[in-house]
């Protein structure tokens, strides 16, 4: 299996022969936030069997860049997105194939099973209004079983929830000067390393897009995480082999099943 990193929580996972795109965010610029490192995904990342979505915060689930994905790739997404999310239903129209799935759920594409997984997060599109779609995680089980966190604190058991795995990719900052609730910063990521045990992990969600105008409040919380994360996995978790990926850099992950 091949994992690539394309910036923020945006990865390609191939196994089996089946390519997977994990929220696809390719914008240089979303709302408030600009793209500080790392040219924007080239054309071919948005090319893949099935996307993965793990909840409805709009650097998560970037309409605009769904709508670059082409006719016929499976969607995943938490259930209730589209009651929530209404241009998920444009996008189905445009010949997007949308599965809803909720913790627990298995689907399988082209021979590859994909479970759904909680997450510990405020899944709402809209920092406020009720919470119709619960955030989620994935876990990709193929030659290798790779989990996606999405967006998530470390929870009460957290390791039964995921199971096994092989190759974790683990949020380890943000895209602000502080990181709020149900989320994971370089050290609690590591927490997560000891907690799982996999064979590798590659730390994401961190690096990418800032606030505009906020270049010089507190930057080492854009450039850090990376490199905190490999120190405290090291401590925490020193069997994990962790692999620190570039924009748009590869790695295939040493995995024994």
């Amino acid at each position: 299996m091949e994992v690539t990193w394309w910036g923020h929580a945006t990865c390609t996972v191939e196994d089996s022969g089946v390519r997977f795109l994990t929220d696809p965010l390719f914008a240089r610029r979303l709302a408030h936030l600009r793209r500080r490192r790392g040219a924007p995904p080239p054309p071919e990342a948005a090319t893949a069997d099935a996307v993965l979505v793990s909840h409805l915060h709009s650097d998560h689930l970037h309409l605009p860049s769904l709508a670059r994905l082409a006719p016929g790739t499976r969607l995943l997404v938490p259930r209730g997105a589209p009651a929530a999310v209404p241009g998920l239903r444009r996008l189905e129209r445009a010949g997007l194939r949308l599965t809803e799935v909720a913790a627990g759920d298995e689907v399988t594409v082209e021979g590859v099973t994909v479970r759904a997984v909680p997450a510990l997060h405020d899944g709402r599109r809209l920092p406020v209004g009720p919470h119709r779609a619960p955030a989620l995680g994935y876990v990709v089980e193929g030659e290798a079983r790779t989990y996606f966190a999405g967006d998530t604190g470390l929870f009460d058991g957290m390791a039964e929830a995921v199971g096994p795995v092989d190759v974790a990719l683990l949020p380890v900052g943000g895209w602000g000067p502080y990181l709020g609730p149900g989320h994971l910063d370089a050290g609690r990521a590591a927490g997560v390393l000891a907690e799982l045990s996999p064979a590798a992990a590659v730390p994401v969600h961190y690096g990418t897009y800032w606030p505009i105008g906020l270049d010089g409040v507190r930057p080492h919380e854009f450039h850090s995480p990376g490199d905190e994360f490999v120190r405290h996995a090291a401590r925490l978790a020193p069997k994990v082999a962790v692999h620190l990926l570039g924009h748009g850099e590869r790695v295939r992950p040493e995995v024994a099943r």
